[in-house]
């Protein structure tokens, strides 16, 4: 069985409206690809051919994934979030303890996370590190660059 993954509202509905969109859109430009690669004739040397059957075989296994993902999603509501320790939908301030500069994220599944929106998965280095420790804790990273110390000065929504 997979395991349970968690979402934001608006990232459950992002990974259904996904679905929908490869499941219709994607699957119907798929057989077009493969219904003009057939009317080039002989199948056996197709390269055409073999490139959409290839495609349709990826965006299935992409349909089946995101499938499995929703039948084990669930659905978190950040006001049911304990603002005590740092868990999954928190937002979660950091101070660098070498050079003091301060960073903010909001933790969230691997699927939902987007560095660019300050959202990173549970399951990196800093998801890891931070998981479960309380405001004033000093946590310990493993990055590429070596092991770094960051203060955890704030939990919130």
């Amino acid at each position: 069985m997979s395991e349970v993954k968690y979402f934001t509202k608006e990232g459950y509905e992002k990974l259904a409206a996904e679905l929908q969109e490869l499941k219709g859109k994607g699957r119907a430009e798929i057989a077009r690809a493969i219904q003009k690669a057939r009317e080039m004739g002989d199948l056996s040397e197709n390269a055409e051919y073999d490139a959409a059957k290839d495609a349709q075989g990826l965006l299935e296994l992409k349909i089946s994934q995101l499938e499995n993902t929703i039948a084990t999603a669930r659905i978190l509501d950040d006001n049911d979030i304990n603002l005590d320790k740092a868990y999954i939908l928190s937002t979660v301030t950091l101070k660098n303890l070498k050079n003091g500069k301060k960073m903010k994220y909001m933790l969230v599944s691997e699927e939902e996370a987007n560095l660019k929106e300050g959202k990173i998965s549970i399951k990196s280095p800093v998801g890891k590190a931070v998981l479960g420790h309380e405001v004033g804790d000093i946590v310990e990273i493993d990055a590429p660059a070596g092991k770094m110390q960051f203060e955890l000065e704030a939990i919130s929504r």
